[in-house]
């Protein structure tokens, strides 16, 4: 069977242009749709091999090899990240030396003065009780030769927020302005805030509040209501990630991925308009996505071992 694929309304969204795709497991290639002259198809490109992959909670395309994926397991595993390939399957790992995974939950690749480097976000704080968070970076090693490597951090990016602790699962790199995009969670609407994505020194810096993100669609009253009883928070952010090329924005929640290009403006604005929206709400615990070296395709996993590993390309061969 094909998965289907149709443009329909959904109320409560917010206005502009919405493709919800329906995913069916199956062996033969799914069917694409346009909307507005954007086609878009979803399938299963594989399953994350490596067991040690147990809770997939951020994944970034390698700035080394356009072919590769880096993840990580969520809070309390190793201080390490794994390489994947766009199937799924193992090609390696690295681990993190003087780093501790206290609640990591998201990790974005960026290129600086000709070195790829890769920054983990140690930034979960479910009760919003710590003081700062900590964001790591590690120059990307090549895995040609060796597959399992360890490398020292290169810096430490110690911050904290303006308006008290709270917890965030999304990170994103802008490499334009040399800062890092952090956008919260449980609070609504989340908000977006920015530090500097090398400081000058390793003291506790304060993050800058850019201002509340109202795009994404915001929970009912009862949907408040019955989250705890039912644990579907299905409007919380859990990753985001921006296009290498600068041309778009990518953000992902329980429910749905909100793709917004950009505006011409600044990333706060971007993704404050209108967006093109994927209905996942047949995926659970959709956790990490990232966009393809040449932001054409998404790649989208969930927390569990073992988890399938999702593709959406924008622009499907006709």
């Amino acid at each position: 069977m094909a998965t289907a694929f149709r443009a329909i309304p959904k109320p409560g969204l917010v206005p502009g242009f919405f493709l919800l795709a329906l995913f069916t497991a199956c062996d033969e290639p799914p069917t694409a749709a346009s909307d507005e002259g954007r086609p878009a198809r979803l399938s299963l490109a594989g399953e994350l091999e490596n067991p040690d992959l147990r809770e997939a909670s951020g994944m970034t395309t390698s700035q080394r090899d356009p072919k590769l994926l880096w993840l990580h397991n969520d809070s309390g595993a190793k201080a390490r990240l794994y390489a994947i390939d766009h199937r799924g399957r193992h090609r390696g790992r690295l681990t993190l030396d003087d780093a501790k995974n206290r609640d990591w939950e998201d990790v974005t690749s960026f290129t600086l003065d000709g070195t790829p480097y890769l920054l983990v976000a140690d930034i979960g704080d479910n009760d919003a009780r710590h003081e700062a968070v900590t964001l790591y970076v590690v120059e990307e090693p090549d895995l040609s030769d060796d597959n399992k490597q360890r490398a020292d951090i290169a810096w430490k990016i110690r911050f904290r927020y303006p308006d008290g602790p709270r917890d965030a699962e999304s990170v994103a790199v802008d490499i334009a302005n040399e800062r890092v995009l952090v956008l919260s969670k449980r609070e609504l609407p989340p908000a977006l805030y920015s530090v500097p994505l090398r400081p000058a020194d390793d003291e506790v810096i304060v993050a800058t509040r850019l201002g509340e993100v109202t795009s994404l669609p915001p929970p009912s009253r009862q949907d408040r209501e019955i989250a705890p009883k039912t644990k579907n928070w299905h409007w919380q952010p859990t990753s985001m990630d921006l296009a290498r090329d600068g041309s778009a924005a990518v953000i992902l929640t329980y429910a749905a991925v909100y793709y917004f290009a950009f505006d011409g403006n600044d990333w706060h604005s971007t993704v404050n308009q209108p967006a093109l929206a994927f209905d996942i709400r047949h995926i659970r615990d959709s956790e990490a996505i990232g966009f393809s070296a040449d932001a054409t395709s998404l790649f989208l996993t969930v927390e569990k071992k073992h988890a399938p590993l999702f593709r959406i390309d924008m622009r499907p061969e006709e």
